[in-house]
């Protein structure tokens, strides 16, 4: 029976899913370590993880029976993706599931600092009666700078617009702007007319310290800031300084550099305690309907991947859509990227005798990816295919 490992509280459909398919699932609370998901992994063929456990080549080195990692979030950088496609495991995330999520906690967000609402209400629970607009704006009318307009950066977009707001976004890559929205040819510009700075950019290493002291001393005085993408694009230090220099009038803070690896372990920032700042434990996706959309999203993939071999929005493999066929020998084979594989393949078949019903080939970078369906495959072809020099994985699906 195949054995999955599903740790960081994934909702309990992922679980439900990958039983009714067969497999055998063993559940974790938290996070692991290197040392204790190497030793965890001993037996497992499918993984599920959040965004806390972080996958790294001495632990894929250790996890031999791995074919497939699920991330059950949008993130994919906790997961060495290079090594896991050299090493043919399939990596899976959630791009969509949680957009909704994010965005509405960003509008939450938005309203909330623009009226000061933390404040008014420290000051209520602490017994203080203070009535005044002083501070305290509309929406309606502001200027909302999106830094990276991707999936949730073009749905805030739009629903920004609604609330009456005007939009700018900046994106390394061309985007076409939605509604209204105007596209700012540099970070800069942004920062000039933006009464509010939020930040959606992915996890990718050329994001590392992208907002710092220079960026939060060219907004404008008086601008709200956010960041709900990822803890290390942003230095907090600088933005501590920015707020208690009233230079930044509020901020909304989701993820950190680091981050507690379970629920209930002390956490600690330098942007605890500071005025008109919401901080939150990396919950902008965190809501029992994106989990649930999440878990079946991840676990679907998971499950078709080792029924059919189909690799439809795989992050690190060759992307292949697949039917399974009955009365058919499905060879799905995992190959580095080099001339005259696929004749190869086709030479070792009809050697033996193997007819071919049909065939694909999908490429990738360095990765390879070809599905063959034939009759009458003998336990010779598979040990053939498998010993060739450019052989990184090859499973008999179906």
């Amino acid at each position: 029976m195949l054995r999955a490992l599903l740790l960081e509280n994934l909702h309990p459909q992922a679980r439900s899913i990958l039983e009714a398919a067969g497999y055998e699932v063993v559940t974790r609370s938290g996070a692991l370590d290197e040392s204790e998901l190497a030793e965890a992994l001993q037996g497992v063929h499918l993984l599920g993880i959040r965004s806390k456990t972080q996958v790294t080549e001495a632990v894929l080195d250790a996890a031999t029976d791995l074919v497939a990692i699920g991330a059950y979030c949008i993130g994919t950088n906790q997961v060495d993706l290079h090594a896991a496609a050299s090493r043919g495991v399939a990596v899976f995330n959630a791009p969509f599931s949680n957009t909704r999520s994010v965005v509405e906690i960003a509008l939450a967000d938005i309203i909330a600092l623009t009226r000061r609402l933390t404040v008014l209400d420290r000051s209520m629970h602490d017994g203080v009666w203070n009535k005044s607009a002083d501070g305290a704006h509309e929406v309606r009318g502001r200027t909302l700078g999106i830094v990276g307009y991707g999936n949730i950066g073009t749905q805030l977009s739009v629903l920004a617009e609604n609330l009456g707001m005007s939009v700018v976004f900046y994106d390394t890559a061309e985007k076409l702007a939605l509604g209204n929205a105007r596209r700012a040819e540099t970070l800069d510009e942004l920062l000039d007319v933006a009464d509010i700075v939020t930040l959606h950019v992915d996890g990718r290493s050329g994001n590392a310290g992208l907002f710092g002291a220079k960026q939060f001393a060219r907004m404008r005085e008086g601008a709200i800031f956010l960041n709900l993408s990822r803890g290390f694009v942003v230095d907090y230090a600088a933005l501590r300084d920015a707020v208690l220099a009233g230079h930044v009038a509020g901020a909304a803070v989701d993820v950190f550099p680091v981050e507690p690896k379970r629920k209930g372990d002390p956490f600690d920032s330098e942007l605890r305690g500071l005025p008109n700042v919401i901080l939150t434990p990396h919950t902008g996706g965190s809501t029992e309907e994106a989990q649930e959309a999440i878990g079946q999203f991840v676990s679907n993939k998971l499950r078709d991947y080792l029924a059919t071999g189909t690799t439809m929005l795989s992050v690190n493999l060759p992307n292949l859509t697949l039917e399974r066929r009955e009365g058919v020998h499905r060879l799905a084979y995992l190959h580095r990227n080099v001339p005259g594989v696929l004749a190869a393949v086709n030479a070792t078949l009809a050697e033996h005798g193997a007819n071919i019903e049909g065939q694909l080939l999908a490429t990738r970078g360095e990765v390879g990816y070809v599905v063959t369906d034939a009759v009458a495959v003998e336990r010779e072809v598979v040990e053939a295919l498998r010993a060739r020099p450019e052989t990184i994985r090859l499973r008999v699906v179906s």
